[in-house]
């Protein structure tokens, strides 16, 4: 008899962005005539082109297939050495922050890596998050085992929850409870905040000092232009030791649909097996890439590393710098309209507290039937998130400059109605 693993059974409901196209999708099928008015700035996919280095970089790559002399066929299942290379020379060394090339491991993004790295770890370690938080944390501790029953309100049985709010700014002390492993992304999605070096030199303490691991989610890292806000975790002192970090080129470089991203696993972190033995974590991180990659495609590893030469680095600072400007404006408008507003300074999301009254999925289909803007309840992040939105600044100019209008219309209209 065929058996399923029994923990997919836990999930409380379909992932968030599914759900949102789905009432989207309905929404549109039941309004065709307001279908082509929907804008979209619910989940963070990217809209411009991809950089010209990286284009050209791809062009030359196909070529490459096409002749004998030089045909790629298999390549290095962690990656290219040229690209480990430019990735720990361009992000890291540059910087002075040690990490050494084959602590690379190249990969189709950081959202994948996240899950496929629960396969080294042992099943029950007790997991600290983020409240709100990734949906993709959570959910796959729930497929590995890691938690009970799904709550009544939102969250599992099992996971300790850090609750992320106003009133803390976002940023977490380390719990109180044990924990093995524990999620950490800056800048955040969902709210945009970012964690300083105090307290990121607090988190690194804390990890050493109960043996635990911190997974640390950097894909939004070449949005930061503050020099005070850490953009890895290996510039804090210690971090080597208790840290792995995932990054993604999918927001830098516009490869969302490209896909393409690392993580850093140092050579000096150590897991425990069973019987008390410690055991290096990039050795199994390794034998994982081996056994289950044939790694990713030559042209794409290609456009990677051309975001490192100096066309590369110039191209994609525009590009982020262009979806800050959209965040900004997105930030203005909703200030304007004397909402709480947090996020999308060094970060591309903007985090909204909700009109009193409304829910988060009650904003949103409101914004949905009312102004045909798509944005992402707050509550889809977790209990923490309710009375929260998510709104993304990856768009053209034109549709962030239509949205803040429709905003401030629709604002105007429901004053009018109360007045």
């Amino acid at each position: 008899m065929l058996h399923i693993n029994d923990h997919y059974l836990k999930l409380s409901a379909g992932y968030l962005f599914p759900e949102i196209a789905r009432r989207v999708s309905a929404f549109a099928q039941e309004n065709p005539a307001l279908a082509p008015r929907i804008l979209r700035c619910g989940i963070g996919d990217v809209t411009e082109p991809l950089p010209q280095a990286c284009i050209d970089a791809m062009h030359r790559a196909v070529d490459d297939l096409a002749t004998r002399e030089r045909f790629r066929g298999y390549g290095p299942p962690t990656g290219h050495d040229f690209l480990r290379r430019a990735i720990a020379e361009g992000d890291f060394r540059s910087r002075g922050i040690q990490v050494s090339d084959d602590e690379i491991f190249v990969s189709d993004g950081s959202k994948p890596d996240a899950s496929a790295f629960l396969e080294i770890l042992g099943t029950g370690n007790r997991i600290a998050i983020t409240d709100p938080v990734y949906p993709v944390y959570c959910d796959t501790n729930v497929m590995q085992g890691n938690t009970g029953a799904a709550l009544e309100g939102g969250g599992y049985a099992g996971i300790t929850y850090l609750p992320c709010t106003p009133e803390n700014a976002f940023d977490p002390a380390p719990p109180s409870d044990p924990a093995d492993v524990v999620y950490l992304c800056s800048p955040n999605n969902p709210t945009g905040a970012t964690l300083s070096r105090h307290s990121l030199e607090r988190w690194v303490d804390w990890a050493n000092a109960h043996r635990a691991l911190i997974c640390f989610d950097a894909a939004y890292e070449a949005f930061v232009r503050h020099p005070d806000v850490p953009r890895s975790i290996f510039e804090i002192q210690g971090a080597r030791t208790c840290a792995v970090e995932f990054r993604s080129f999918s927001k830098s470089g516009g490869f969302t649909g490209v896909r393409c991203g690392y993580t850093v696993v140092p050579a000096d972190l150590h897991g425990v097996a069973r019987d008390g033995t410690r055991v290096p974590l990039h050795r199994l991180w390794s034998r994982r890439w081996a056994t289950c990659s044939n790694g990713v495609s030559w042209p794409v590893q290609c456009a990677a590393a051309a975001l490192y030469s100096g066309e590369g680095r110039a191209q994609s600072r525009a590009l982020t710098d262009f979806y800050l400007g959209n965040a900004a404006v997105l930030r203005a408008a909703c200030e304007r309209l004397g909402l709480a507003v947090y996020g999308g300074i060094d970060a591309p999301y903007v985090w909204v507290r909700c009109p009193a009254g409304l829910s988060s999925w009650d904003a949103f289909d409101l914004l949905l039937r009312e102004a045909q803007v798509v944005i992402t309840p707050g509550a889809g992040f977790g209990r923490c998130g309710e009375g929260f939105l998510r709104i993304s600044a990856f768009n053209s100019r034109t549709n962030v400059e239509e949205v803040a209008r429709r905003l401030s219309a629709l604002t105007a209209r429901h004053a009018g109605a109360h007045a």
